[in-house]
């Protein structure tokens, strides 16, 4: 049996340190990716220091591919998650949650769950075309489609783009219900499509706020809206009769979970009508991204944080085990669920929404429509 390549990731003692970009989650585009043996150090090349801070706060550009594909609906049978399909326009995501769940799937393209995951975005432009053929098959069953589950359906280079508005569009000509979260203003932009759908009862939005100190938003989820953005989404919607609910996600012990109350009062106040929340999850390469992120932006709490973060997992960062992934284990996720239990009764959002209708679905075999 030949030797296994030689462990290349130890950082050399040149290595600088690795520091925040301007407008990026990421401190480092490591680790390259958990299937790799080889990681990424930026190395000192004589530069002076006045010249490497210049550097670092330039802003790194995006870089946009094209994803090709022949289907579009993804299926999950997780008894975590209460829908089994969705779809998602994007590969990566520009708004460059540190915190990500999503971000180890860029390493199934070769490529790091660091920068990388934010700054090269795969588009499927054939997406909707590729939606109406999987609605059109005479044995195709509807179902909600969580839209943008994975990847945020409206970050920043849907602006041009416009794939979730064509998914939109396939999805208001059959008739089939959809669910979005995202933390982007921009789906105001689709209300003519949005209000509609949510009359027929085939629409409902969650805004996910993480938490309500601008300044924490900006370093922590650097390209996403605003807090206030956000919650004045939740505003515009509700008041053209979109069921809209507000997500506390994730819950960050150390760091947000302080604010668990606030935010379910100012969801409330800006018209939400119901209210969830979920704990950190850092699955993958995310550990290290998200320990990376912390001590350099919160050295002074690091420690603090990742300890209250293990006492949600069984000792470890993150524990994988279906039931208690999204909700944490012990006292401390204990208690952040009381919390929020308790936060969403006093705001009054916990009310039952109305359920989906699939009866005036278009799709599928075209005689059946004609009954």
């Amino acid at each position: 049996m030949p030797a296994p390549p030689p462990d290349t990731r130890t950082k050399s003692d040149d290595a600088l340190p690795d520091l925040p970009r301007k407008g990026r989650g990421s401190v480092s585009n490591r680790p390259s990716h958990r299937f790799g043996v080889a990681d990424r150090f930026e190395i000192d090349d004589g530069w002076s220091d006045h010249e490497r801070d210049d550097w670092a706060k330039a802003r790194r550009k995006t870089i946009l591919g094209v994803d090709t594909v022949r289907h579009i609906i993804s299926r999950n049978s997780s008894p975590d998650i209460h829908f089994d399909r969705s779809i998602n326009p994007y590969k990566g995501c520009e708004h460059g949650c540190i915190y990500c769940f999503a971000r180890p799937t860029h390493a199934y393209l070769d490529l790091s769950p660091g920068m990388d995951f934010e700054t090269r975005i795969f588009r499927k432009p054939d997406a909707a075309e590729a939606l109406r053929r999987e609605l059109s098959a005479r044995n195709y069953t509807p179902a909600p489609i969580a839209l943008g589950i994975n990847t945020d359906a409206y970050q920043p280079t849907e602006r041009s783009e416009k794939l979730t508005r064509g998914i939109l569009e396939v999805l208001y000509e059959f008739r089939h219900p959809v669910h979005i979260v995202t933390k982007s203003a921009l789906i105001q932009r689709d209300i003519d499509l949005l209000a509609p759908m949510a009359g027929l009862r085939l629409f409902k939005a969650t805004l996910s706020v993480t938490t309500l100190d601008r300044d924490l938003a900006r370093v922590m989820e650097p390209r996403a809206a605003t807090p206030m953005k956000r919650l004045e989404t939740v505003r515009v919607l509700s008041d053209v009769g979109i069921p809209t609910s507000v997500l506390v996600a994730p819950v960050i012990p150390g760091l947000t979970d302080h604010e668990i109350e606030a935010i379910l009062e100012a969801a409330a106040a800006h018209g939400a009508t119901r209210a969830g929340g979920t704990l950190i999850r850092l699955p993958h390469e995310i550990k290290t991204l998200f320990e990376e992120w912390l001590r350099a932006h919160f050295p002074d709490r690091a420690e603090k944080v990742l300890n209250h973060i293990r006492q949600c997992r069984n000792g470890k960062l993150y524990n994988a085990e279906f039931g208690s992934r999204m909700r944490g284990s012990g006292p401390y996720a204990e208690l952040i669920q009381k919390r929020l239990a308790l936060g969403i009764k006093r705001y009054g959002l916990g009310k039952p929404g109305a359920p989906f209708d699939l009866s005036l679905f278009r799709g599928g075999d075209p005689q059946l429509n004609l009954f």
